[in-house]
């Protein structure tokens, strides 16, 4: 068997690809088309395990001799997940849900590599805010930057200023854990300690 030759991304996120890069990893990115609707009675981790891998295989198909990772984040409120607003009022609902509160991210990462089974594992961080003005609200559904984040907001944008605490690996909430990640391309030893 001929040994991988790449890491591909099974993402278009430029959050996703920005914390590969500080990380030194090099990559490519192939975004999949695959529907992200929840089954009935499907819980939430259960539900972002099935997305990242389902984003893996699909990109697998694809790229059989390169290591393949695949990954979905959601944000867990009150049992509810908040995905990526489908319009303003969405998110500005969203925002008003985790407003002086805590809630809950959690991303599933999927590593595909050739010959091997896919290995799906995530991680979850626990996430403070404290409370949210609604001319805050709007002054940042204005910005446009919450229209394409699950639960409306990016951590290491303009929704920083409201974090209390964050508990856990900050990078999983900006969309990847990257200790998980390295320690499963380890195991496939796609990279060397």
């Amino acid at each position: 068997m001929l040994a991988p030759r790449k890491l591909i991304l099974a993402s278009g996120s430029p959050r996703r690809q920005q914390l590969l890069r500080e990380a030194g990893i090099e990559f490519e990115a192939c975004p999949p088309d695959i529907p992200e609707e929840r089954h009935a009675g499907e819980q939430a981790t259960n539900y972002a395990l099935r997305l990242a891998q389902e984003k893996a295989e699909r990109v697998a198909q694809q790229f059989p001799r390169d290591v393949v990772l695949g990954a979905d984040t959601i944000v867990v409120v009150d049992e509810q997940i908040l995905g990526k607003p489908i319009d303003r009022p969405d998110a500005e609902r969203m925002l008003h849900l985790l407003s002086g509160r805590s809630h809950q991210v959690t991303t599933a990462v999927s590593v595909i590599a050739p010959g091997k089974p896919a290995h799906t594992s995530s991680r979850t961080t626990q996430v403070h805010f404290r409370a949210i003005t609604a001319n805050e609200i709007q002054e940042y559904i204005a910005t446009g930057e919450p229209m394409d984040k699950a639960g409306a907001y990016a951590i290491q944008g303009g929704a920083a200023p409201w974090v209390v605490q964050v508990e856990g690996d900050y990078s999983n909430v900006v969309g990847l854990p990257l200790s998980l990640v390295t320690e499963m391309l380890h195991t496939y030893a796609f990279l060397q300690s």
